[in-house]
């Protein structure tokens, strides 16, 4: 077995760990200031099933990171509130495929406006120079996270 060691400054790791623990915050924020009540978990299936397309519960719960249980009442629940569906898999009749609704992508388009709309009075005071490394930030997680589904070629 080969074990490639990456070395990275340690400084540069903590900046990583940084970004993570403040883009939770944020999120808490939002939610806050905005009144959500809604779980984020929800949030994060219909943003994975926005971006990465129909897919089975299980994927969904590994995308989401909870439990396949867990995905199971929470999917019900969306179900119920008419943002995604269930159809049979086509590859696998057993199977069940779970896609966003129109209401479904109604839906976190406005939760994305609302974070937009939440956070744009806490940057309204940045300079260029801030923009554009939170842009060139921004753009560097999209390069190296392209998709959440490990092992999923979409």
């Amino acid at each position: 077995m080969i074990v490639v060691v990456i070395h990275t400054e340690p400084r540069r790791v903590d900046a990583l760990q940084s970004l993570i623990i403040w883009s939770h915050r944020i999120g808490r924020v939002v939610a806050r200031e905005a009144g959500s009540t809604t779980p984020s978990a929800q949030w994060r299936a219909l943003a994975t099933l926005a971006e990465e397309g129909p897919m089975r519960i299980g994927e969904l719960a590994a995308a989401c990171r909870v439990t396949q249980p867990g995905m199971t009442r929470l999917v019900a629940s969306m179900v119920e509130l008419e943002l995604v569906s269930r159809a049979v898999d086509g590859d696998d009749p057993r199977a069940t495929l779970l896609s966003l609704t129109d209401s479904g992508r109604e839906a976190i388009d406005g939760w994305r406006r609302t974070i937009r709309d939440t956070l744009a009075p806490r940057f309204a005071d940045l300079g260029p120079d801030d923009w554009a490394a939170i842009e060139r930030t921004a753009s560097i997680i999209a390069e190296r996270t392209p998709n959440v589904v490990p092992g999923l070629a979409r």
